[in-house]
């Protein structure tokens, strides 16, 4: 597993040629078989392919240029609607995207109580190592996958074509890497632990 960890990339090309149904179940499995807070096993899959997938592309592309002209979701994240249009060009190019629901949660908008806020914490954190295990899993079938946050921008949007009032926790995209990108800096060991 370490092999996987140390291969692992972000991914932002992708080639076109379709990832089979079985090999999605194996890494939406894995995910399932990850630690969650008092096993509540937050977590829904839902996978788009095809004409469903450029469905939900358009949407967040069109509740992108939405949230450019009216702030209303994340006015102090203005600056980063070029990245995240540069998401729904990642997005279309990728054969499939997994959304991530939190089915314990419901909208980050809305202000939450202080016990709320930390079984939002944990469950999210449940949810970071379900979608953990389905990157590592994806990378042991030579697969790419790029972890998408950008969602926060259209995130009424899609909630709506989603159908659902769960948290959208973000969506995973996942195909055949059409790059290499070479590995991402980290900081040095020493500055990032400490012993007591």
């Amino acid at each position: 597993m370490i092999q996987e960890i140390e291969n692992r990339r972000s991914i932002r090309k992708y080639k076109s040629d379709a990832v089979s149904k079985e090999i999605l179940e194996h890494i939406i499995y894995s995910a399932t078989l990850a630690p969650s807070a008092k096993n509540r096993q937050p977590w829904k899959f839902i996978v788009y392919q095809g004409k469903e997938k450029d469905r939900l592309v358009d949407v967040m592309r069109n509740g992108i240029n939405s949230e450019k002209s009216t702030h209303k979701l994340m006015p102090e994240w203005a600056f980063a609607i070029p990245d995240a249009k540069n998401t729904v060009r990642i997005m279309q190019e990728a054969p499939c995207l997994i959304v991530v629901l939190n089915t314990n949660q419901q909208t980050p908008f809305a202000s939450i109580e202080r016990e709320q806020r930390i079984e939002e914490i944990c469950d999210s954190l449940s949810i970071g190592a379900s979608v953990e295990n389905m990157i590592l899993t994806a990378t042991s079938y030579g697969l790419g996958t790029l972890w998408i946050a950008n969602t926060c921008f259209a995130y009424n949007d899609l909630i709506d074509f989603i159908g659902t009032e769960h948290q959208l926790t973000g969506i995973v995209a996942v195909g055949f890497a059409n790059e290499a990108p070479a590995k991402r800096p980290r900081k040095p060991f020493k500055d990032i632990i400490e012993y007591r």
